[in-house]
């Protein structure tokens, strides 16, 4: 019954409170607040009410032709009417290319198609609630579902029956289509571009393209911006990366070990499912035989090659090419969004896969703000979206969507580029709206970096951990020389959630606490802040280290500490000492002079070994976050030597290091702190 009334709620506000804003109000609506206000009520009314068409048409795998006669499948959907007829009016089109196969995308589409199956299911998922449990990672996830996730990631018929055509295809090598997966690289690249010209030159499209789609679809959207093809209007990425490479593949050139080998495998597995219709009709794509057959494992060999190969010189060329700065391989995977103009609404999460490059991406845009929008949840990368429609939190994913696509594709002046600019969930506190974020903050919202020195005196706050130390506000004369030694306590780890896209954050004893981490890992602790302090920004951890062998694996973490001992990451980094060396062109630092983003090069071509003994300087950068330590509450940053399963070096580096303990030598000559962004009366 109240969802039934809520439902009539929408249809009234639909086609009553919407239709009157947009018609009365000269500049449109103003969005207020993370939750949009009256405007943001207006855009679920329109998202959730009667929409123009009552029903949509699909062609099923639609033969697409590239320039190099490959051809794509896809699936286009189209508004219709009652008899399935597709609509005569030409409607804007909406363009996603995918790896995981269609047919994922069909399943998911039939769900919402039965009539009552998909509300059901979606309001099954949002009221699972398992808050307070030692498993409320599990609501999370459900409540992402029901937040609009699923209809970015598969169709979304609301759109369609509003009046857009939408376009899914199955990037080469994958799914139905022909060819060899490339993998994000230069000719998928140009495909993309192709689908979008192919598209807006149908009868049926009126020539105006958005796109829209979930992590590698989101990737796929930044790079097709970049290459600016006229039709491409707009995109709405959700989780996106810029640098496939220090994102996902080799983070501070520890190789993603847990993520990748499933991934791949997941993606070789699916592109062998055949068009079963195709085959029942006679008209099999023996091509697609042809080219599964020669590439029946596409990168799994690269994956071998670095897990099998003992020497440097014996990688798989592509292993090196990835960790080659210079390669083409990598360049082909390194993004540049100061080159995108067109309006783009990025969504990600502070535990995300891409986290370090979904702010950077916003922040390099060259748009104002408005044109540009950045959305980040205390979120995994499965987990977008799991906050909504209640007073104060923000519109459904679907929801801001629609909106988007209204506003940049119709022409309907509907407020949303009102809305934010910057929408961020703190960490440790509620939602608030910015006018920007990190580098791109006003001065009345910008954090100040600061200083706080690792220090041996021991904070009473971390008796379980390998050894309990103190950040300090001042510079301290400690001289110690603290040992850790690679170990397996991260397997239980916000990390290794992180790794896993958030699978593991179900488990709320790791994914939210470290203290089960902390057991093999150095702790250093503040004391507690007297008021609410904010943490804004890119973060970097310098540590006076020494190797007891040529290389050392190092991972930092900054912690906000609970009164009752409870240690949950704000953001972690990760870096090969070999791989020290810091692109000071792509480098960022504060008015003190110390690193903010130190980028490090990551990459074979720069590698220098340690020299067992001997102290090497690290500069660690952890993605930009935000969060608010409340009163009480303590900073904590963790260093660990190891990152199993999250990063695993290739096993040339991996030899390197021996698997030896490695040091953080205190020494108040070359000191470790944290460059920490702040704000507030944390009374340090």
């Amino acid at each position: 019954m109240k969802y039934a009334l809520r439902a009539t709620v929408a249809a009234v506000a639909a086609t009553v409170v919407f239709p009157f804003l947009t018609a009365t109000a000269s500049a449109g609506p103003t969005a207020t607040g993370p939750d949009g206000g009256a405007a943001g009520a207006a855009w679920a009314a329109t998202q959730d009410g009667p929409q123009q068409y009552p029903n949509i048409h699909i062609d099923w795998d639609v033969p697409i032709t590239m320039s190099d006669g490959t051809v794509l499948k896809g699936n286009v959907y189209r508004p219709a009417d009652a008899a399935g007829r597709p609509a005569d009016a030409q409607t804007p089109t909406i363009v996603n290319l995918t790896p995981y196969t269609k047919l994922v995308s069909n399943l998911a589409d039939h769900a919402q198609s039965i009539p009552g199956l998909s509300d059901a299911l979606l309001n099954l998922f949002r009221q699972i609630d398992l808050s307070g449990t030692p498993l409320s990672g599990i609501t999370d996830l459900t409540k992402s579902f029901g937040g609009g996730e699923l209809r970015n990631f598969t169709v979304d018929r609301q759109l369609i029956k509003s009046g857009y055509s939408q376009v899914v295809v199955d990037v080469r090598g994958t799914g139905f289509s022909q060819g060899e997966w490339d993998m994000l690289r230069d000719r998928e690249q140009q495909d993309t571009v192709e689908v979008i010209d192919w598209a807006s030159r149908q009868p049926w499209s009126t020539g105006k393209v958005g796109m829209n789609g979930i992590s590698y679809s989101g990737i796929n959207q930044v790079q097709a911006a970049e290459k600016h093809p006229a039709a491409l209007k707009t995109i709405f990425p959700v989780v996106p990366g810029s640098d496939l490479v220090d994102d996902v593949l080799a983070p501070g050139g520890g190789f993603g070990f847990n993520f990748i080998p499933l991934w791949l495998t997941a993606i070789n597995s699916l592109k062998w499912v055949p068009d079963l219709a195709s085959i029942a009709n006679g008209k099999f794509d023996t091509q697609w035989l042809t080219d599964r057959v020669d590439s029946p494992l596409t990168y799994m060999d690269v994956l071998l090659s670095a897990y099998t190969s003992t020497r440097m010189e014996d990688l798989d060329p592509r292993v090196k090419g990835m960790l080659n700065d210079f390669s083409s391989e990598r360049r082909a995977w390194l993004g540049d969004p100061s080159s995108i103009d067109i309006p783009t609404f990025v969504t990600g999460g502070w535990h995300d896969l891409f986290t370090y490059s979904e702010s950077k991406i916003y922040n390099e845009i060259p748009l104002p703000p408005g044109q540009k929008q950045l959305f980040m949840g205390n979120t995994y990368h499965v987990s977008s979206g799991n906050e909504y429609s209640k007073p104060g939190l923000p519109p459904r994913l679907d929801v801001l969507q629609r909106a988007w696509f209204d506003k940049w594709l119709k022409g309907i002046d509907n407020g949303i580029d009102t809305y934010g600019p910057v929408t961020l969930r703190q960490q440790g506190g509620g939602w608030v709206t910015q006018d920007g974020f990190g580098p791109s903050a006003p001065e009345q919202q910008a954090a100040e970096h600061r200083r706080m020195y690792l220090s041996a005196n021991r904070s009473g706050t971390a008796d379980g951990s390998l050894y309990d130390g103190s950040l300090t506000a001042d510079a301290n004369g400690d001289t110690a020389r603290l040992s850790v030694a690679p170990g397996l306590t991260t397997l239980c780890s916000n990390d290794a959630a992180q790794a896993t896209a958030g699978m593991l954050s179900i488990i709320d004893g790791c994914a939210k606490d470290s203290r089960v981490a902390e057991t093999n890992g150095l702790t250093f602790t503040s004391a507690p802040v007297a008021g609410p302090t904010t943490i804004s920004g890119p973060i970097a951890v310098r540590l006076n280290t020494v190797q007891d062998a040529a290389d050392g694996y190092w991972v930092a973490t900054v912690n906000d500490v609970a009164p009752d001992g409870q240690s949950t990451v704000l953001s972690s980094g990760q870096l090969m000492a070999s791989l020290r060396q810091v692109d000071e062109e792509r480098s960022s630092r504060s008015a003190n002079g110390d690193y903010t983003d130190p980028r490090a090069y990551t990459s074979l071509d720069k590698r220098q070994p340690t020299v067992p003994g001997e102290a090497t300087t690290l500069d660690i950068a952890l993605p930009a976050t935000e969060a608010v330590l409340q009163p009480g509450h303590r900073l904590r940053v963790d260093v660990f030597a190891g990152n199993f399963p999250k990063g695993l070096p290739i096993l040339p580096m991996l030899i390197d290091t021996g698997l030896k303990p490695q040091h953080v030598q205190l020494d108040p000559n070359a000191p470790s702190f944290v460059n920490i962004p702040v704000r507030g009366r944390s009374g340090w």
